[in-house]
């Protein structure tokens, strides 16, 4: 099991109060990765700093075996990192077919945006090329496509901001802060269970924040659990006391 990223002795700070203290943490290939924590745990924080969105006060990110830790996090993005934060994951004035362009890869075709796309096979306006609408990945967001984002309920925003991983191409890394934030117990499963496709078929690194560890995960799934910015507990679900 090969380690595509990981956080060494990485501390985080806000002001005077220290959010990581010296965390150490390496994600898997291939593997769906729970980062186990209540409010304030830290799991935040740590997806942020795999991210690049918040700068460590200490510590490295190793990419590959590759210091990265100076990487802006859109040069991360390049190089095939997509990251769904919990607030504030969609353009709010744009709507949601504008959404969904500037998730799928520039110049991508309609049929190559969609792989894995929406389960019913229906397709959303636009063809190939720059600036086409792919289809989306959760067909609930077809009729919604000329609405502002901005104008959706909670659950049409996530999953308007979940279909930016499952539009990337060749994501490497990625990483999901509660996925389920507001979803329908339905559409949860199957996102849960395409987040779990991305790893054990397409070898990503999947990384998900969460109060508690979700069903329907695959086997070999690692959960890390967080206190107070510290690891207190690494091994499969089952262990969990």
């Amino acid at each position: 099991m090969s380690v595509e990223i990981a956080l060494r002795a990485a501390r985080v700070r806000y002001g005077p109060l220290e959010a990581l203290h010296g965390l150490d943490l390496p994600v898997p290939a291939g593997t769906v990765t729970v980062l186990l924590g209540r409010n304030g745990s830290g799991r935040t924080t740590a997806l942020r700093a795999l991210a690049g969105t918040v700068r460590l006060s200490a510590g490295r990110v190793l990419w590959r075996g590759s210091d990265v830790t100076r990487l802006p996090a859109h040069e991360r993005i390049r190089r095939g990192l997509c990251f769904v934060p919990d607030l504030e994951a969609v353009y709010a004035t744009l709507t949601v077919a504008e959404n969904l362009a500037l998730a799928a890869p520039r110049g991508t075709s309609h049929r190559t945006a969609a792989r894995g796309g929406a389960a019913d096979g229906s397709a959303a306006r636009g063809g190939a090329g720059p600036g086409a609408v792919p289809p989306p990945p959760y067909p609930e967001l077809v009729p919604l496509l000329d609405r502002p984002a901005g104008t959706l309920s909670g659950g049409e925003r996530r999953m308007l901001a979940l279909s930016r991983v499952f539009l990337a191409a060749r994501a490497r890394v990625v990483l999901v802060d509660e996925p389920a934030l507001g979803l329908a117990p339905p559409v949860a499963a199957r996102t849960y269970r395409r987040l779990a496709a991305l790893a054990v078929e397409g070898g990503a690194a999947v990384v998900l924040a969460e109060q508690r560890v979700p069903d329907g995960l695959p086997r070999g799934t690692l959960v890390h659990e967080l206190r107070r910015g510290s690891l207190a507990f690494s091994g499969e679900p089952a262990e969990l006391a």
